[in-house]
Protein backbone atom coordinates (compact mmCIF):
# COMPACT_ATOMS: atom_id res chain seq x y z
CA UNK A 1 0.00 0.00 0.00
CA UNK A 2 3.30 2.32 0.76
CA UNK A 3 4.60 2.31 -2.97
CA UNK A 4 1.08 2.71 -4.27
CA UNK A 5 0.75 5.93 -2.28
CA UNK A 6 4.24 6.81 -3.19
CA UNK A 7 3.68 6.49 -7.31
CA UNK A 8 0.05 8.35 -6.36
CA UNK A 9 2.06 10.80 -4.57
CA UNK A 10 4.54 11.03 -7.68
CA UNK A 11 1.59 11.67 -10.20
CA UNK A 12 0.40 14.43 -8.17
CA UNK A 13 3.46 15.62 -8.18
CA UNK A 14 3.25 16.58 -11.85
CA UNK A 15 -0.12 18.55 -11.08
CA UNK A 16 1.88 21.45 -9.66
CA UNK A 17 3.84 22.36 -11.79
CA UNK A 18 1.02 22.01 -14.24
CA UNK A 19 -1.39 24.20 -12.71
CA UNK A 20 1.14 27.12 -12.29
CA UNK A 21 2.25 26.44 -16.08
CA UNK A 22 -1.40 26.98 -16.68
CA UNK A 23 -2.07 30.06 -14.51
CA UNK A 24 0.55 31.71 -16.81
CA UNK A 25 -1.57 31.44 -19.87
CA UNK A 26 -3.55 33.95 -21.30
CA UNK A 27 -6.98 33.69 -21.34
CA UNK A 28 -6.70 30.82 -18.43
CA UNK A 29 -8.46 31.08 -14.45
CA UNK A 30 -5.81 31.96 -13.17
CA UNK A 31 -6.53 31.84 -9.55
CA UNK A 32 -8.55 28.37 -10.30
CA UNK A 33 -5.20 26.33 -11.79
CA UNK A 34 -3.14 28.16 -8.79
CA UNK A 35 -5.53 26.25 -6.42
CA UNK A 36 -4.82 23.18 -8.54
CA UNK A 37 -1.33 23.56 -8.16
CA UNK A 38 -1.51 23.61 -4.37
CA UNK A 39 -4.09 20.91 -4.08
CA UNK A 40 -1.59 18.89 -5.98
CA UNK A 41 1.31 19.77 -3.53
CA UNK A 42 -1.04 18.81 -0.58
CA UNK A 43 -1.82 15.72 -1.99
CA UNK A 44 1.24 14.74 -3.24
CA UNK A 45 3.12 15.65 0.13
CA UNK A 46 0.90 14.19 2.45
CA UNK A 47 0.99 10.96 0.16
CA UNK A 48 4.92 11.30 0.89
CA UNK A 49 4.14 11.60 4.34
CA UNK A 50 2.13 8.23 4.56
CA UNK A 51 4.85 6.80 1.95
CA UNK A 52 7.52 7.14 4.16
CA UNK A 53 6.58 5.49 7.00
CA UNK A 54 7.64 1.91 5.44
CA UNK A 55 9.90 3.57 3.17
CA UNK A 56 13.13 4.47 3.42
CA UNK A 57 13.45 8.49 3.21
CA UNK A 58 15.70 8.37 0.45
CA UNK A 59 14.35 5.57 -1.83
CA UNK A 60 10.80 7.79 -1.37
CA UNK A 61 12.40 10.85 -2.11
CA UNK A 62 14.27 10.03 -4.50
CA UNK A 63 11.35 7.80 -6.67
CA UNK A 64 8.53 10.50 -5.67
CA UNK A 65 10.60 13.74 -7.41
CA UNK A 66 11.67 11.46 -10.20
CA UNK A 67 7.98 10.16 -11.21
CA UNK A 68 7.53 14.03 -11.13
CA UNK A 69 10.24 15.32 -12.97
CA UNK A 70 9.88 12.57 -15.76
CA UNK A 71 5.93 12.88 -15.26
CA UNK A 72 6.40 17.04 -16.12
CA UNK A 73 8.84 16.17 -19.27
CA UNK A 74 6.28 14.29 -20.78
CA UNK A 75 3.60 16.72 -20.26
CA UNK A 76 5.72 19.13 -21.75
CA UNK A 77 6.47 17.29 -24.65
CA UNK A 78 2.75 16.32 -25.64
CA UNK A 79 0.68 19.27 -24.07
CA UNK A 80 3.33 22.34 -24.71
CA UNK A 81 5.29 21.43 -27.51
CA UNK A 82 8.71 20.84 -25.52
CA UNK A 83 11.44 19.47 -27.20
CA UNK A 84 11.75 15.64 -27.71
CA UNK A 85 15.44 15.10 -28.47
CA UNK A 86 16.94 11.92 -27.88
CA UNK A 87 19.27 13.31 -25.43
CA UNK A 88 16.36 14.68 -23.01
CA UNK A 89 14.37 11.00 -23.47
CA UNK A 90 17.67 9.18 -23.01
CA UNK A 91 18.33 11.16 -19.60
CA UNK A 92 14.47 10.90 -18.65
CA UNK A 93 14.79 6.91 -19.40
CA UNK A 94 17.95 7.51 -16.60
CA UNK A 95 15.75 8.81 -14.36
CA UNK A 96 13.35 5.74 -14.83
CA UNK A 97 16.04 3.63 -14.55
CA UNK A 98 17.20 4.89 -11.45
CA UNK A 99 13.66 4.76 -10.04
CA UNK A 100 13.62 0.93 -10.84
CA UNK A 101 17.02 0.00 -9.57
CA UNK A 102 15.77 1.82 -6.25
CA UNK A 103 12.73 -0.31 -5.62
CA UNK A 104 14.43 -3.63 -6.80
CA UNK A 105 17.63 -3.45 -4.53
Amino acid sequence: MNWIALIVAGIFEIGWPLGLKMAQQPESNKLGWIVVAVISMSISGGLLFYAQKAIPIGTAYAVWTGLGAVGTLLVGIVFFGDSASIFRLLSATLIVAGIIGLKIF
